[in-house]
């Protein structure tokens, strides 16, 4: 880790999120009536990320994962809770000092394709964001520009190049070289390599692991493969309708897994040993609407554990608590019966034991 990641008096936690909430009002309201809908796309999460480390977050679609990256960097404000950077509260710096804060927060989208301005060469959108924050000389920050494509492996050359002319590897390693040009501490990954080749994938998550090794980068890294989580990530946060139901250590978790969704998305991911997938957890219906999302355990309405425990009252009353769990301190999770062996729970044989285990001790 470079020197300056940890200087003196700094912050253990880079960054801090505390009962975060980020809603969406939609439609109108009828005064007197009816009250204006909300989305609740983030309902209350709280989280920390150390220095130096990749935090994932994963979940299905809808569960909130983008939106609460976003509302972290600072590009949406949120509804309720606080974001703290470095050991500072955000909404307690002034107007300059959270401009200077951009700089050490960036993020790579989802997108390569997407996310670069298809009129303007690659060396000028790299350049852009040393422009605004006005560092350097015009020599300077051109010398930059090059050394950021050099660093993820385009040569300096490319820079006249427009988008077009790049595959979707290339352009994604320049989106990381934009993104890192303002030499950050904190970057989010939106999604960075689930629109790329499976061939391509790999290159980009060894050249984003070797600039984090490098560079002493903190990353929050977002996806749905949690193959890749497990590989690049150190701890993983499962989100399910815009809160947080598991978090831990990415071995603890994937190993050990305790709430029944996580269980549910680690019985999803193909095996190549497996010949048949007739022990595969698929979790039925969608995921319920965030804009009425049910009361007690918001998971309750798809959870195969709560159906073989006879759907106990409980979890429609009340809802769970993200808490440390007795079993393995490490882990946070927010279930009223958290399975100890959820790995073997990922087979159909493992459910029964369990189901069957869980309801003797409820009894």
């Amino acid at each position: 880790m470079s020197e300056k990641r940890v200087a003196s008096g700094a912050s253990a936690n880079l960054l801090e999120l505390r009962g975060l909430k980020k809603h969406f009002p939609i439609g109108s309201a009828i005064p007197l009536i009816q009250k204006r809908k909300t989305v609740k796309a983030v309902d209350g999460v709280d989280l920390t990320i150390a220095r130096g480390e990749t935090l994932a977050i994963v979940g299905e679609s809808g569960s909130g994962k983008t939106t609460l990256g976003r509302v972290a960097l600072g590009l949406q404000h949120p509804t309720a809770g606080e974001v703290w950077y470095d050991g500072t509260r955000l909404i307690d710096r002034s107007a300059e000092e959270q401009r200077q804060l951009r700089r050490k927060m960036q993020i790579v989208f989802q997108d390569p394709f997407g996310s670069l301005n298809p009129r303007l060469p690659i060396g000028d959108q790299i350049l852009e964001g040393l422009v605004v924050h006005n560092i350097g000389t015009s020599a300077g920050r051109r010398e930059k520009m090059r050394a950021s494509l050099e660093m993820v492996g385009l040569p300096a050359e490319y820079a006249v190049r427009y988008p077009h002319e790049f595959s979707g590897g290339q352009r994604q390693r320049i989106g990381v070289a934009r993104a890192l040009a303002l030499d950050p501490e904190f970057v989010v990954l939106d999604e960075p390599v689930s629109a790329l080749d499976v061939s391509i994938q790999s290159q980009v998550l060894n050249l984003l692991a070797d600039l984090r090794a490098k560079q002493g980068l903190t990353y929050m890294f977002i996806s749905h493969n949690l193959d890749v989580v497990g590989y690049f990530a150190d701890r993983v946060a499962v989100m399910y309708l815009g809160k947080v139901v598991e978090s831990g250590p990415v071995d603890h978790v994937f190993t050990k897994p305790q709430h029944p969704y996580t269980i549910a998305l680690l019985s999803a991911v193909p095996k190549i040993e497996a010949h048949d997938t007739a022990d595969r957890l698929i979790l039925e219906g969608e995921i319920p609407s965030p804009i009425n999302p049910p009361s007690g355990c918001r998971f309750r309405t798809r959870c195969w554990l709560r159906e073989q425990l006879g759907n106990p009252e409980r979890c429609a009353t009340e809802e769970p608590a993200l808490a440390a769990s007795p079993r393995d301190l490490d882990v946070a999770v927010a279930c009223h019966f958290p399975l100890e062996d959820g790995a073997a729970a990922t087979t159909k044989a493992g459910r029964t034991a369990a189901a069957s285990s869980k309801a003797k001790s409820k009894a």
